[in-house]
């Protein structure tokens, strides 16, 4: 008799489901342009790159299954390890930190007259989209006598003579953690700025006849419950560009060629042998190691918003 239930209430289920798709099929195929998208430039490519991950693959001959052969070669691969420390180390300093300044400046700006916050929201989202932002930082950093900052502690008597501070590993990667940091903060502070602006504002009146006394407890109370959604793609963005950073390191100091992989990524050794060594099946096991930190990043997130 259990088993019959569990059979008919199977049934039913299917049924209902097919009866809902069908009630909704205009809907479904409104979703299907994307569903299609999905599938074949994100589904099929990271199960691509798994399946790729246990072969030999050059690009060029038929794939050979070698098992876990490059999970193997991974552990053993110093200079990966270089590359995942960097890597850990950019995600767990620009990710909380562009989070934590990114809100905290929407939320500023968001107090602003109007004119100034789409004045200020521009200024502050633009640095990120701008394409010339290598550019402005080698030249800030330029190891020669003619580089901002070196000529400027010259002058102040700070320095006897220019620090080559893209090549010397004791700066690179710090000045590539700041560079990061800063492109990092256009799209979750946009995101930020669009739920502070969703938040209704009879809540705040409704807040301040129960009792709140000033915008701190405002900011806990209501506009942080308001914006969960928001926080969480803020965070999950972060957490992204952070994990995923390789053309700042590659632009400004060389990614791979950096001076003892000083400011190598996980992204760069990815780039590196996939498309320079073509040894696709290490490539791909590379990616999938990121893959894996990432998605666990993001339910590190999901649990520490409780979402």
């Amino acid at each position: 008799m259990g088993k019959e239930k569990v059979v008919n209430t199977t049934i039913k289920n299917e049924h209902s489901l097919g009866r809902r798709i069908w009630k909704s099929n205009v809907s479904y195929l409104m979703l299907l342009p994307f569903m299609l998208c999905f599938i074949i430039f994100t589904v099929l490519p990271v199960l691509a790159s798994i399946v790729l991950s246990l072969t030999d693959f050059n690009m060029l001959e038929t794939p050979g299954f070698i098992g876990i052969d490059n999970y193997v070669r991974l552990l053993q691969d110093d200079i990966f390890l270089i590359g995942f420390k960097n890597t850990m180390v950019l995600a767990f300093l620009c990710g909380p930190l562009s989070y934590i300044f990114s809100f905290f400046m929407a939320w500023v700006i968001n107090e602003m007259p109007k004119g100034l916050r789409v004045f200020m929201t521009i200024v502050f989202y633009a640095p990120s989209v701008s394409a010339n932002i290598y550019f402005i930082w080698t030249y800030l950093f330029s190891g020669d006598s003619y580089g901002i900052v070196n000529a400027a502690l010259m002058q102040l008597g700070i320095l006897r003579e220019p620090v080559l501070w893209l090549t010397d590993p004791t700066y690179n990667l710090t000045i590539v953690i700041v560079v990061q940091l800063w492109l990092s903060l256009g799209v979750s502070f946009l995101s930020f700025i669009a739920g502070l602006q969703g938040v209704d504002a009879s809540q705040y009146e409704a807040g301040a006849i129960d009792g709140i006394k000033n915008r701190f407890q405002e900011l806990w109370y209501i506009t942080i419950p308001n914006m969960k959604s928001m926080m969480l793609f803020g965070a999950v963005m972060a957490i992204s560009s952070a994990f995923s950073c390789g053309a700042v390191s590659q632009d400004l100091t060389g990614g791979y060629q950096s001076v003892n992989y000083s400011t190598m990524t996980i992204l760069n050794y990815i780039t590196d042998f996939g498309s320079v060594r073509y040894e696709m099946g290490y490539a791909c096991c590379v990616a999938v190691i990121l893959f894996a930190l990432m998605v666990l990043s993001k339910q590190l997130i999901f649990k520490l918003l409780k979402w």
